[in-house]
């Protein structure tokens, strides 16, 4: 029997439901779950139902479609497009934050997961995942907060000359964002480095040791004997980085290295200090994320400094319109 992908625990419960897709494209969204990608193009869905389903503890409604290739099962979420804004709120930010740092995520989310509808549903058989890939996606009915949040900024989108913007964020900048050319290789008119305020961010300083293990694995040399910053980017982050073995050297880019890391275990360029010890390499830091759009912690401050969601968003994306879409749903 293949293996189903991503499946810790799944379980399906039948409900007679009927999910409308046929209203309205962008009202929902196809979501495969996990961040497993299948390789290969060759599925074939085998199944639809209208299930609640449960996935190592995480709820997910609306329609659940399995596919099925060479590579195993893989599972699709059809839901509509506000309880997936819901359910990424929830997931990407604490129900405790300010009412206006939840709307600016709301519509953060709404226009990320539109701007990908918009580019993927002839090419994919999903539009986004559920993982950090994309937007982290997990339905949780119990957070009102968020609820009101998305009800209260509903359909609306950020755009900028019609068109929805990319809407990069994450989760925390000190001093200031990122300029996108350096980690998505793209300029774009409303996506400027900004400075930013302080925030009570548990990620304003960090350390993380990483094995020689592992950087031998994502590296492909030796024991790490010496490593050395190369260059920064205009923002300060760290552009290059140079590994030695004491035989050959390597040196990578820092967005490359954060990507074959998995991306938490360096939680941004912005490194100060790295250090060779005994049984690894010590990065010292600052912030969370790419660095690339809204701040998400720096939004938590904007809020709570009396800064109302637009203002929030307009700082982050200048130039930008907010637009209402699937009024009539």
């Amino acid at each position: 029997m293949k293996r189903v992908i991503l499946s810790i625990l799944i379980t399906l419960f039948f409900t007679v439901q009927v999910y409308g897709m046929d209203k309205n494209e962008n009202s929902f969204i196809r979501v495969l779950i996990g961040d497993r990608r299948p390789a290969l193009n060759d599925l074939k869905k085998i199944k639809k139902v209208s299930a609640k389903t449960i996935i190592d503890g995480s709820t997910y409604s609306g329609e659940i479609e399995i596919w099925k290739g060479s590579e195993g099962y893989f599972l699709i979420n059809v839901v509509q497009l506000e309880d997936y804004v819901k359910g990424v709120v929830a997931s990407e930010v604490g129900i405790d934050w300010p009412e206006e740092a939840l709307k600016a995520q709301a519509v953060l989310a709404r226009t990320y997961a539109v701007a990908h509808i918009i580019r993927n549903r002839t090419k994919n058989f999903y539009d986004v995942t559920s993982s950090v890939f994309h937007q982290v996606y997990r339905e949780d009915e119990e957070k009102e907060e968020v609820k009101k949040a998305v009800n209260d900024t509903k359909g609306q989108i950020l755009t900028y000359q019609g068109e929805p913007v990319m809407a990069f964020y994450h989760a925390c900048s000190v001093g200031q964002t990122e300029d996108p050319q350096e980690v998505f290789g793209r300029q774009y008119p409303y996506l400027k480095p900004v400075k930013v305020p302080s925030t009570p961010s548990p990620y304003t300083f960090w350390e993380k040791k990483i094995s020689f293990n592992t950087l031998k694995s994502v590296l492909s040399m030796g024991k790490i004997s010496d490593v050395k910053i190369l260059n920064y980017t205009s923002t300060g982050r760290v552009k290059e980085i140079e590994f030695s073995d004491g035989k050959n050297k390597k040196l990578i880019k820092a967005t490359e290295l954060r990507r074959l890391l998995h991306w938490t275990a360096l939680p941004s360029t912005m490194i100060k200090s790295i250090r060779v010890e005994e049984d690894g390499v010590v990065f010292e830091g600052s912030g969370y994320g790419h660095g690339v759009g809204m701040c998400q912690w720096c939004a938590f401050q904007m809020a709570q400094e009396g800064k109302n969601y637009k203002e929030i968003l307009q700082y982050f994306y200048p130039g930008t319109e907010i637009i209402t879409i699937n009024e009539n749903n």
